[in-house]
């Protein structure tokens, strides 16, 4: 088992998003904690692999952004799932800090 502690990563760069790679070696998921600092927007992307991902709000909020200029409201306690390949991002209205969680990891 492991503990990790999420108020060890709660760092911003101004105008800018911070990653912390949580769990970067196990060979069914990753881990990683991405903290976005106000108006930061993380770009709409999409993998070509099969899988699932997962983005938790742990704080602020923002907007879940899809394909064709899709947004979907995002706050603190919300989670996205979503297949790999389809497009996805975040643009925060505040500071915002989300987990991503992706299976199998890339």
């Amino acid at each position: 088992m492991q503990v990790l502690d999420l108020n060890e990563t709660n760092e911003y760069t101004p105008e800018a998003m911070k990653r912390f790679f949580l769990v970067e070696d196990s060979p069914h998921f990753k881990i990683i904690n991405f903290n976005l600092d106000a108006g930061v927007t993380f770009p709409v992307h999409s993998h070509d692999l099969d899988g699932e991902l997962s983005i938790q709000v742990l704080e602020g909020e923002g907007a879940f952004l899809g394909a064709g200029d899709r947004e979907i409201p995002a706050q603190k306690g919300q989670i996205l799932i979503s297949q790999i390949r389809e497009p996805h991002g975040v643009r925060a209205r505040t500071k915002m800090r989300i987990l991503v969680t992706i299976a199998p990891p890339i």
